[in-house]
């Protein structure tokens, strides 16, 4: 049964992505351990977010939803995520499954986190991030997506994944909660340019850079092909990097190391034709110090890349138009222009902050509903704060996740658990965020590190070789396991020692 008229009901909502996917990174998904809440991850989309720090939540049971990959709800499924109304019980299953249901009294209360993080190359089991998954009662991993919510009765509606044999596709269920918080993360910013979303690939997920992987190789050995012109050899060599950004920056920066490296060593007759674009409509890492900025422009073009300045006016499937007129043939589109909100997000009918993020106060509650809460990508300070909305960056998201956790714990603390019994409750003083720097990668070991608290502040800032090794150092903190740090490590050596893997599957 499809999903009756939806109505609205209240007034108006990474971080670095696999930049250097090529040689070795990922994302992790993290929600988070627990004994005397019941706490729910609902996924929704992929996200450059960090939920790892909700893992010190006092007293929970968990019961996670997650999902991975590029998009596993489908766009019709967003006419309001906020309520639903005139929808038969039995489309969301039996509203007495057990765990799913509203708390009672004497129960457990419950939290409810919406969002998931997209992870492959150092990927680690959720249950092994969250032991309670596997050992605790009433803590489980649901693979399923977020169609809505409705404050009103404090659920959460949930579809599980298709395809997968289940005897009613889709199936739909609901979940109580005392507690929510929202943490979908973002999506790439297009600027609703024509062809971009049909032709550019990403840097928001480890899907997209395995894609630029293997179009990349795909693109290397078509190219020898008896019967390719030469002007076509060269559209199919020529990369195009959209956004000067520090992802940009960095995924140019590798790519022109792997081309230098590995593409003229044992694809001779590539050498001299395939090259790298990167086109800025302003300044490249804008948020970087003047010194640092112009270090990167001349290792760059040091190495290869050739640096435009231009806006795009629309995308076709092989050559770009900017606004000035100019044609920009490519083999190789890869977007890297920031992120907006979500089509989840978008759905939301509550109060926004500037750019289209879900609007929270200075505690990350949403203010004009109870019991939600909203952090990462996602969030942003309403205007009425007085605070700036915080970059999208990992460690923004991991403060905040630090800072919720801490006041979930005191509300539990003072038995404000429950739905409806948080009002009157001693918060705690405010989240501040306090920028600890900025790093990137330039490519062949070089690397920034900005440790100024803003664009206009004083502080250290360095680049060269140190850098890099400090670049690669924090990468490795970010790895959650000690298995897959050593991992991560390994593979970085062996790359070093005998080059990138350019073997095509797929």
């Amino acid at each position: 049964m499809a999903l009756s008229r939806l109505a609205r009901t209240h007034s108006k909502q990474s971080g670095k992505a696999i930049s250097n996917y090529l040689n070795e990174t990922g994302i992790l998904c993290e929600a988070a351990p627990a004994r005397k809440y019941y706490f729910y991850s609902v996924s929704n989309f992929a996200d450059s977010g960090n939920l790892k720090h909700l893992s010190g939540l006092g007293k929970i049971d968990l019961l996670v939803f997650g999902s991975r990959g590029i998009r596993v709800t489908p766009k019709y499924q967003y006419p309001s995520a906020e309520r639903i109304l005139e929808v038969s019980d039995s489309e969301y299953g039996n509203p007495r499954l057990p765990g799913l249901e509203a708390t009672r009294p004497g129960e457990k209360p419950r939290v409810v986190v919406l969002g998931t993080l997209e992870f492959r190359s150092v990927a680690e089991p959720v249950s092994q991030i969250q032991t309670a998954l596997a050992t605790s009662p009433n803590s489980y991993f649901y693979l399923a997506s977020c169609l809505g919510i409705d404050t009103d009765k404090h659920e959460v509606y949930c579809e599980t994944v298709g395809s997968v044999g289940l005897a009613h596709q889709p199936y739909r269920f609901k979940v109580a909660y005392d507690k929510l918080v929202i943490a979908t993360g973002a999506d790439p910013l297009t600027f609703n340019i024509k062809g971009v979303k049909e032709h550019a690939f990403f840097l928001r997920e480890v899907n997209h850079a395995q894609e630029i992987r293997r179009k990349l190789l795909l693109n290397l050995m078509i190219s020898e092909n008896p019967g390719i012109s030469d002007e076509e050899k060269k559209r199919l060599l020529h990369c195009v990097v959209i956004g000067g950004g520090p992802t940009g920056v960095e995924f140019s920066g590798e790519l022109s190391d792997f081309i230098m490296k590995d593409v003229r060593e044992r694809y001779s007759h590539a050498k001299d034709d395939i090259r790298v674009t990167l086109i800025e409509a302003n300044e490249i890492l804008s948020s970087f110090d003047v010194g640092l900025r112009q270090y990167a422009i001349k290792h760059l073009t040091k190495s290869g890349v050739r640096l435009m300045r231009g806006v795009v006016k629309e995308v076709h499937d092989k050559k770009i138009v900017l606004s000035d007129g100019t044609d920009v043939p490519y083999g190789l589109l890869v977007w890297s222009t920031g992120v907006g909100p979500s089509e989840f997000v978008k759905s939301l009918n509550i109060p926004k902050s500037t750019g289209g993020r879900i609007g929270v106060n200075e505690w990350l509650q949403v203010p004009s509903v109870e019991d939600v809460y909203a952090l990462g990508d996602c969030a942003g300070f309403l205007e009425e704060t007085g605070k700036q909305v915080l970059p999208a960056l990992a460690q923004v998201a991991e403060r905040e996740g630090k800072y919720l956790v801490g006041m979930i714990n005191r509300i539990g603390q003072q038995n404000g658990g429950r739905a409806f019994c948080s009002k009157g409750i001693t918060l705690g003083e405010p989240f501040v965020y306090r920028h600890l720097g900025s790093m990137a990668s330039v490519g062949r070991y070089k690397a920034l590190v900005d440790l100024r608290q803003s664009k206009d502040a004083k502080g250290v800032s360095h680049a060269g070789f140190v850098s890099w090794m400090i670049w690669r150092s924090a990468y490795l903190t970010r790895v959650i396991s000690w298995r897959n740090r050593f991992y991560v490590a390994v593979n970085w050596a062996t790359t070093f020692v005998f080059g990138r893997d350019n073997s095509r599957i797929g």
